[in-house]
């Protein structure tokens, strides 16, 4: 059986996590207990989670014209991605990001992400095209998420969204896609509430299927994930596994979400199979997935 394909578009970087006992103050300085260094961004973490998941991906984004971009894509190829629509831009250095992660689970974030841009999207139409599904984030400049959202829709591709759409370009967005993923603060912008009321996040979530969606995920801020689609919903807890760093649990969710939906799998399935990816991934330092032994509940 001919496994299935996506084009994940979205960032591309090294990614550096230091962990310490406690983050330091302003004007001090701390010890690192613990360094990675590793292909990251939440494109190549989501490309990366489903070659792992046996799905072939196609990581449209950008990296610049130095060494780190080099190693990178050797990364990438090496993790069953295909990388030719990564565009090299001359005289760009390949994004980074900076992860300190203390020993509570907290973290601080600092990145220099280079971000694709129309041209970049019309040059990867055909790869897109031909993809399974397109799994857009939201980070990425709305007019780059709109022009690749389009093609996906007009392809009759699975257009999976990840955060909540800029005001601007939201109806359009919603209309184009099958399906919409936010954490509990994007949750807030998508729906335009709290997420710390369930029975309002829900009444929302139904109601926002009516702009297009065919399913919407979004996280609780009490904890636990609630899918909604037409006719029914689904409310799947955390669960008692320790957390050490929730970076990548959004988008191994994500990655694995697609991958059961792309195989038909039910929306109920979908959604338990996805929480178990990002539970899988948070019981480590780093966004880099690792699904390789995760075990099919169906």
């Amino acid at each position: 059986m001919t496994p299935p394909t996506a084009a994940v578009v979205g960032q591309l970087a090294r990614d550096l996590v230091l962990t310490v006992d406690r983050v330091p103050d302003a004007g001090a300085s701390a010890s690192a207990t613990g360094r990675r260094e590793q292909l990251g961004g939440k494109g190549a973490n989501q490309a990366v989670a489903l070659a792992q998941l046996g799905v072939r991906p196609t990581l449209v984004a950008v990296a610049g014209d130095d060494v780190i971009g080099d190693v990178l894509l050797d990364q990438a190829r090496r993790d069953g991605i295909d990388t030719s629509a990564v565009v090299r831009r001359r005289d760009t250095l390949t994004g980074v990001i900076v992860e300190v992660l203390a020993a509570d689970a907290t973290y601080r974030y600092v990145e220099d992400l280079p971000l694709l841009g129309p041209a970049d999207i019309a040059a990867a139409d055909g790869r897109i095209r031909r993809a399974d599904a397109v799994l857009l984030q939201l980070q990425q400049p709305p007019e780059a998420v709109l022009a690749a959202a389009r093609i996906g829709r007009d392809a009759g591709r699975l257009v999976v969204l990840d955060g909540a759409p800029a005001d601007a370009d939201r109806d359009e967005l919603l209309g184009l896609a099958d399906v919409v993923r936010a954490d509990d603060k994007e949750a807030e912008l998508l729906l335009g509430l709290p997420a710390d009321d369930p029975d309002r996040v829900r009444d929302a979530a139904h109601d926002l299927l009516k702009a297009g969606p065919k399913l919407i995920a979004v996280a609780l801020a009490e904890g636990g994930n609630l899918f909604v689609w037409a006719g029914g919903e689904i409310l799947v807890p955390l669960g008692d596994d320790p957390v050490i760093d929730t970076t990548g649990g959004g988008d191994a969710f994500v990655a694995a979400l697609t991958d059961a939906l792309l195989r038909g799998r039910s929306y109920p399935d979908a959604a338990r199979w996805a929480n178990r990816a990002s539970a899988a991934t948070v019981g480590h330092a780093g966004g880099r997935p690792d699904l390789t032994g995760l075990v099919r509940h169906v």
